[in-house]
């Protein structure tokens, strides 16, 4: 059981471009099909239709197993929402949701659920919830002297901060051999967090160490590893970001203080991190 002509339609209207899909690179489309579908999607029996990353994904959706095909679509209308949030209607999503259901998966997300009513945020939070954030990033300060204590209060003072402006922060997890700090959304864009309130300067065997815990994971993922303390000069100079943006104690000070938006810091990091390869564009430079 494959796609019907028709469906295949549908997918190649959703995902390819000009022989192209999405945003996917040769790498980074061999990655996303060897990582969540566990096959090499350049391998010869996905090329009978031709050698362009469009083509092979059109060619798998005739030849591979229907569960595979539909865990592939419903890994793709994840990309799409991040990429192309535009074409991630809740027309096509239904459309899409049908094929995949039809080949053995489950229903995408969305629908009924989606459409209940949603807590909007106001577009400036009370003034009185800001000071309140400031004051308590202030004291943070104060616990010296219980430094594993303070550790966890600022994990919680960084979910109250993302809370406020409406980014969805959850809190710290544990997976099998790791522990990630915490985890918000931005621009349909998961993001994992590292904290560190030290008093030494982050070094980069511990970024080249939050950056493997990113390439481990779906290649939309992205980190934002956060150091009061801020980044030795060495640290910066070995270590090349891929997937991952850098921010400090005066950053989080800075943006506190003027009642800039995470969201908008984050999205200007991640910007100077793709133009000028400086994830740890500074707030005071971002923002003059």
């Amino acid at each position: 059981m494959t796609l019907r002509p028709i469906e295949s339609k549908l997918v190649e209207d959703l995902f390819v471009q000009g022989g192209y899909v999405l945003k996917f690179t040769n790498r980074t489309f061999f990655e996303f099909f060897q990582h969540e579908i566990g096959i090499d999607i350049f391998n010869d029996a996905y090329a009978f239709r031709g050698g362009s990353k469009g083509k092979r994904l059109i060619a798998f959706t005739q030849a591979a197993q229907p569960k595979a095909i539909a865990k592939a679509l419903v890994c793709l209308w994840e990309y799409l929402q991040a990429d192309r949030p535009d074409q991630a209607t809740d027309d096509n999503r239904k459309k899409l949701s049908a094929i995949i259901e039809r080949l053995g998966g489950g229903p995408l997300p969305g629908g009924a659920l989606a459409e209940e009513p949603k807590v909007v945020l106001p577009q400036s939070p009370p003034e009185g919830i800001l000071s309140a954030l400031e004051a308590e990033f202030r004291a943070l300060e104060e616990m010296d002297d219980r430094p594993q204590e303070r550790g966890y209060a600022f994990e919680r003072f960084l979910r109250r901060w993302f809370d406020t402006w409406g980014l969805d922060a959850r809190a710290g997890f544990r997976t099998v051999g790791e522990q990630i700090d915490g985890s918000f959304q931005h621009d349909g864009t998961t993001y994992l967090v590292e904290a560190k309130w030290h008093r030494a300067q982050t070094d980069a065997a511990m970024l080249h160490s939050f950056q493997g815990k990113i390439e481990e994971r779906t290649i939309w993922t992205r980190g934002l590893h956060i150091s009061y303390a801020s980044y030795s000069v060495p640290s910066s100079a070995a270590f090349t970001s891929r997937r991952i943006i850098l921010m400090d104690g005066q950053d989080i000070y800075i943006a506190l203080h003027r009642r800039l938006k995470p969201d908008l810091v984050i999205r200007e990091k991640a910007r100077a991190a793709s133009e000028r390869k400086n994830p740890f564009a500074k707030v005071l430079e971002l923002f003059r």
